[in-house]
């Protein structure tokens, strides 16, 4: 896996390995973050649910101020620790070991300039943070990756890109 544009264009990052983490491909990546690329420069930024750390360290290269990057599984967090240090990303990155829906509950609204999602599609977590979302906007905008397929509550503005859909809600 790589970082597109910006500070760290072309630098590879590692990937999880095995199935039970997906990352996001580079084309959905790419397309994300042309669709936010307004957004990014000095922002604070949240990364939900951060697996590699490929959206938040994206949007550092791209000029975001912060990124606190939020993940629960110990393998992920091993490997995003890694992935911060091979790019000296550390001044501006945080990692917060958290279950990513009960971590955005506490946040107050306008905690964030810009956050991601990229929950498991297994479950129901995308819809909670959507949810939460709703109740205190923690980020002036909420960007959620899921399944086309399935809709999320509220009113977003959705893109799909095959069998992936991306969801912005402001």
């Amino acid at each position: 896996m790589r970082i597109i544009a910006g500070e760290w264009r072309g630098r590879r990052i590692e990937a999880p390995k095995g199935m039970l983490v997906r990352p996001t491909a580079d084309r959905v990546r790419e397309a994300w973050m042309s669709i936010l690329r307004n957004e990014l420069p000095d922002a604070l930024v949240l990364d939900l649910c951060a697996g590699s750390g490929a959206l938040g360290l994206e949007a550092l290269s791209r000029g975001a101020a912060q990124c606190d990057f939020v993940e629960r599984a110990p393998a992920s967090l091993r490997l995003l620790e890694r992935n911060i240090e091979a790019l000296g990303a550390g001044e501006r990155a945080r990692i917060v070991r958290a279950d990513a829906v009960r971590h955005v509950a506490g946040l107050a609204p306008g905690a964030y300039d810009v956050a991601f999602a990229d929950p498991p599609y297994a479950d129901d977590t995308a819809a909670e943070i959507v949810e939460q979302w709703l109740r205190v906007p923690f980020a002036h905008l909420l960007a959620v990756e899921h399944p086309a397929a399935r809709t999320l509550p509220g009113t977003g503005d959705t893109r799909r890109y095959g069998d992936i859909a991306l969801t912005f809600f402001r």
